[in-house]
């Protein structure tokens, strides 16, 4: 199958994207591709990058690609096409030199491909400085590079390099499309399925791992079940540091495969046998990059506190839902019992503010404050002064 059939719920941005592949008139060189998170931007983007890659071999949405339109799209899977250029960072920042290099790349003519495409993905951790660096490139692009930017909203990107992109936005898959996805390319149980579409809110990302990852279960039901036994102020600071160790947990089950693949790759390129001792003289290469990975360590880990809170936030949702009466699903239909209690035992006003004291928190882990004692501060609110984030206190 093509790039697109991994997009679920986004026919609109589909058929825009694949007009403009195919007519020269509905063709710009910048795109943005906007979203909430898990919605789909990179697959999206990337598969936009296939099609402009394959030019006439492109296959239709739902067609068997020919061999060498397989053989692109595979190049694109892997990142390695000779001209697709990709700038993802799972840093805070993504920096000015990073924006520099691609922009010198962009000057160049493709030497395979009708165009020469360049995806940014996470286009809203660039500062102010840097996206002035990549305007003066969207200003005065070359006429067969096409740049396609990836972010969670338009506001995130500065005006002026709105003013100079074609956006494309996509909306919130449902669950049922969500579970049909994981059923159809993953082998997935349709029951498993849909608790994981559902829990992870129709984030495709999340869900996959929900459903095909026992313990990626385990460490979201274990958050949840840290908040609902939350009954003190002692039991809040506890819960807390319990909650940075899952998150932290989270985030090096997700990293420890890839930093071993990478070690073994640089080991490899500087002839390194594996098990064998690195001479001080290559040292310095291997240092750079345990660097590189300690800082994605750090936003990898602060990604999974969040993902945490917005778990906690989805608890909450679920009780003014029941305190509300309003006829619509829970997220965490596996804990009704713990949510109906808490909803018996606070009101909506204290759900109100136990959804605030999250999103306070989540501002001020964003700001750099140290995760733990975000959490101690929102938990101590809602076990005392603002309670509803546990038991009644």
């Amino acid at each position: 199958m093509s790039g697109w059939s991994d997009l679920v719920g986004q026919e609109a941005a589909i058929d825009t994207l694949l007009d403009a592949a195919t007519d020269p008139a509905a063709m710009t060189h910048s795109w943005l591709i906007t979203g909430p998170p898990g919605s789909g931007r990179s697959n999206l983007a990337f598969a936009f990058a296939a099609t402009l890659l394959q030019g006439q071999l492109a296959p239709a949405r739902d067609e068997q690609p020919s061999p060498e339109a397989a053989r692109i799209q595979a190049q694109v899977d892997a990142r390695s096409h000779p001209d697709l250029a990709v700038l993802a960072t799972d840093r805070v920042i993504i920096s000015i030199d990073e924006v520099r290099h691609l922009v010198a790349q962009s000057q160049f003519s493709p030497s395979v491909a009708p165009y020469r495409v360049i995806v940014i993905e996470d286009a809203d951790r660039m500062t102010e400085r840097t996206s002035n660096v990549l305007l003066k490139a969207l200003e005065e692009p070359p006429p067969r590079t096409v740049w396609i930017l990836c972010a969670p909203s338009e506001a995130d990107l500065i005006p002026t390099i709105r003013s100079r992109v074609r956006s494309v936005r996509l909306r919130v898959p449902t669950v049922a499309e969500v579970a049909a996805l994981l059923v159809r390319r993953d082998g997935v149980d349709p029951a498993l399925a849909e608790t994981a579409a559902r829990e992870a809110q129709t984030h495709i990302g999340m869900a996959h791992r929900l459903a095909t990852d026992v313990d990626a279960r385990a460490r979201r039901a274990r958050s949840l079940e840290l908040v609902l036994g939350v009954q003190s102020v002692s039991g809040a600071v506890l819960a807390a540091e319990q909650l940075v160790a899952v998150a932290t947990d989270d985030a090096k089950a997700l990293t420890a495969i890839r930093e071993e693949e990478e070690r073994a790759a640089a080991l490899r390129s500087l002839g390194v046998e594996p098990g064998g001792t690195v001479p001080p003289a290559l040292r310095a290469s291997l240092k750079a990059l345990e660097e590189d990975q300690k800082r994605r360590a750090t936003r990898s880990v602060r990604d999974g506190i969040d993902r945490v809170l917005v778990d906690l936030m989805s608890l909450h949702r679920d009780v003014l839902l029941l305190q509300l009466g309003a006829d619509s699903e829970l997220v965490n239909e596996a804990v009704r019992p713990q949510l109906e209690r808490l909803a018996r035992e606070g009101d909506a006003e204290r759900s109100l503010a136990a959804l605030d004291a999250i999103s306070l928190a989540r501002r001020r882990i964003e700001g750099n404050v140290p995760p733990a004692l975000a959490l101690e501060a929102m938990l101590i609110a809602g076990s005392g002064r603002v309670p509803a984030l546990g038991s009644a206190a």
